[in-house]
């Protein structure tokens, strides 16, 4: 047989982003989508807090030339208050979607799953380095928990601590955005998901890894965890004063 095109043996990295209506929405995603095109295959799973799929959201995957997977579920009202966990059923959605895509396929392909989160600022090289993940790979985030970063403390190649600014007594005390799980491991935890019912705002996290792992069991990337690879990097709130209440405009702009 012909040798294989190095790139058909990678595992795949499926990244799961929830996504929302609001007026930098489409200026996110395209940030979002012109990073994930340069990195190699990658399956973007884009989850819509909404009763139904956008118009705004289809017409912009469908010319964003991603191998991609989009999904839609609405966060119920009595979960939108302040101080409640976001995004918890599109995650799961996308989970769902997942492991439903591999109960009929042959043993799975090797993959890695992330949760992307579409107001982040992800580094080419953190690809590179959840790619080898085994289990569940950890690595620092910059710009979040009102610190620099925050990131795993690693000995002898052991993480054994979290330097955080907030509730450091977390069993996992990490951000979304800073752990990849290999797809295998989230297969044969099939009732692994994100919970409702007496999770807190910042628990999310540790909630969901306690279903599937254990700290002795991450495996510390990005330099031993030295490295700030993706930054919450939040962008700042549109100024809209001068908006019109009436549509003045003559012709309808998708923004």
């Amino acid at each position: 047989p012909p040798p294989q095109a190095p790139e058909a043996v990678l595992p795949t990295i499926y990244a799961i982003t929830p996504t929302y209506s609001r007026p930098v929405q489409k200026a996110e995603l395209t940030r979002l989508a012109n990073t994930f095109r340069q990195v190699a295959r990658l399956h973007w799973i884009l989850v819509e807090d909404a009763a139904a799929r956008s118009e705004l959201v289809s017409r912009f995957l469908a010319a964003a030339g991603l191998p991609c997977t989009h999904l839609h579920v609405p966060t119920p009202r009595r979960y939108k208050r302040p101080g409640l966990p976001r995004a918890t059923e599109q995650r799961n959605a996308g989970l769902a979607w997942l492991r439903q895509r591999h109960r009929h396929l042959p043993p799975p392909q090797a993959g890695v799953l992330f949760f992307a989160d579409d107001d982040n600022t992800y580094s080419l090289e953190l690809f590179q380095e959840m790619r080898t993940t085994r289990k569940v790979s950890v690595w620092p985030v910059g710009l979040v928990g009102g610190r620099r970063y925050e990131r795993p403390v690693v000995e002898n190649g052991k993480v054994v601590g979290w330097y955080t600014g907030w509730r450091a007594d977390r069993p996992f005390a990490i951000d979304m955005a800073g752990f990849a799980v290999s797809l295998q491991v989230i297969l044969s935890h099939p009732k692994a998901v994100f919970k409702r019912r007496g999770s807190q705002p910042g628990m999310q996290e540790s909630d969901f890894l306690k279903q599937i792992t254990t700290v002795e069991e991450l495996e510390p990337k990005a330099n031993n965890c030295t490295k700030v690879l993706v930054w919450h990097t939040r962008t700042e709130k549109v100024n809209l004063a001068n908006e019109p209440k009436y549509h003045l405009d003559t012709v309808n702009i998708e923004v």
